[in-house]
């Protein structure tokens, strides 16, 4: 396709500011019709800030990886929102602070590391399984999505730091939803429902308290009992070792960020899978016969990741058109040129998943669900960011796809999980994507 040169040094966009109630009301719907009417880089100003979007994988990979070094998250709508319950942890730090955090954190989630993790997720999963029996024998609803919060939180937290937090998941999945409903809604000024908003903060300090708990107590129980130190520990040991000297605030901050971040983007990534191949039995059936195939009735190890491609393809297909982190925004320190367009310092920079891995250039039938889209494809560098790009590109993506697999391949040897007849299923962006009604479905005997 044949690109021009802009002969305008500002990208176009609609005139005056945006209307940032009607903006937040639908903030999937705004980013798509920018796309759609402007094109592959629009601006507009919003309550302030003079915004860029920008819709091609070139420009992403420009702001998120070969000139990275000038855009920081540091005063960006991910930071407002963020950094009120998570503090100064790896998704919030910039700087030195986030390259220490980074060394600290990246060796727990090396491939070699999460592999020795599987037996934690299956036995996780048939557990959950387990408790599911009476629902499957009887053909009562599941809330999947709460269920997959839990399941999520507790493989994370055993994993990773070697914490046991059996009976509270469900009540963290609470507080979670809580937080979103909080932190991921704009307050015009006036505030047109004064009363709800109230609501939504004291709900959001009686979600951070609870949050705040857990992590501390994690943290105590780690100190009381003991840790191997930094050698051959968990990330919560090599933390509180001698030789990293991390406060008990930093502690604190980089728990809550690793826990919140590392269980809630898979949660959603079944949730919106195991949707999509109900929806679609021709997928479901591909990814069931792979399953039965493979594995003959056992349980799925990591040595089975490479033989169990259909089930990676239809989590990634669902990351596409789902991505867990649908937007992802930084602050421009200094002047820049994108796509022919002059970024001014203190231009905020935005790249929008949900809009990149639609762009009907790159993707045939973008709306369409079809896993086989990532059989051996060659994607552009930057198209695909369901984790991310750049060198801040998420430090547990290899443990997501592991679990996500595994748990998937061992909920398809025993259940098919249908969703409950005319239940409404609607994407809300809120600091993740999520089923803005949930997700319930019923799980149903092989």
């Amino acid at each position: 396709m044949v690109r021009t040169v802009p002969t305008h040094t500002v990208p176009p966009g609609p005139a005056g500011d945006v209307d940032m109630a009607l903006m937040r009301e639908s903030p999937l719907d705004f980013i798509t019709g920018l796309a759609r009417r402007y094109g592959d880089i629009t601006r507009h100003r919003a309550d302030g800030d003079t915004v860029y979007l920008l819709n091609r994988p070139e420009y992403a990979r420009q702001v998120l990886k070969d000139n990275g070094a000038n855009y920081t998250k540091e005063g960006t709508p991910d930071d407002a929102m963020l950094r009120p319950l998570l503090g100064n942890g790896l998704l919030t730090s910039n700087g030195a602070d986030w390259a220490r955090q980074r060394h600290l954190t990246a060796p727990a989630f090396r491939p070699s590391a999460v592999r020795t993790f599987d037996r934690i997720v299956t036995d996780a999963t048939a557990g959950m399984l387990e408790r599911w029996a009476p629902a499957v024998e009887s053909g009562a609803p599941l809330e999947v999505d709460e269920q997959f919060t839990a399941l999520t939180l507790g493989i994370l937290t055993h994993a990773i730091l070697g914490a046991d937090i059996d009976g509270i998941g469900e009540g963290f999945g609470r507080a979670v939803d809580a937080v979103n409903r909080c932190i991921g809604h704009y307050v015009p000024d006036p505030d047109p429902d004064p009363a709800d908003t109230a609501r939504r903060y004291a709900d959001f300090g009686r979600a951070r308290t609870f949050l705040n708990t857990v992590t501390r107590t994690l943290i105590a129980s780690r100190r009381a009992g003991g840790s191997g130190g930094g050698a051959g520990g968990n990330l919560l040991d090599t933390m509180m070792s001698a030789d990293h000297l991390v406060s008990d605030e930093d502690l604190r901050d980089q728990v809550l960020t690793i826990v919140m971040a590392g269980h809630e983007t898979t949660a959603k990534s079944l949730t919106w899978t195991l949707y999509l191949l109900d929806r679609h039995p021709d997928e479901l059936a591909k990814v069931r016969e792979e399953v039965d195939r493979v594995l003959g009735g056992r349980p799925p190890t990591a040595a089975d990741l490479q033989d169990l491609p259909a089930c990676r393809r239809a989590i990634q297909e669902a990351m596409r058109l789902y991505p867990p982190v649908w937007l992802i925004s930084r602050r421009a320190a200094g002047p820049d040129r994108i796509g022919g367009y002059d970024v001014e310092p203190g231009t905020l920079v935005c790249v929008s998943q949900w809009v990149l891995h639609r762009h009907p250039d790159y993707w045939d039938a973008p709306d369409a669900y079809r896993p086989d889209r990532f059989d051996g494809a060659a994607l552009p560098s930057h198209l695909y960011l369901p984790f991310g790009g750049g060198d801040r590109i998420c430090v547990g993506q290899h443990f997501a796809m592991l679990e996500a697999v595994l748990v998937l391949a061992t909920l398809l040897q025993s259940v098919r999980l249908e969703l409950v007849e005319g239940f409404p299923v609607e994407p809300e962006a809120l600091v993740t994507l999520r089923p803005k009604h949930g997700m319930t479905m019923i799980a149903r005997p092989r």
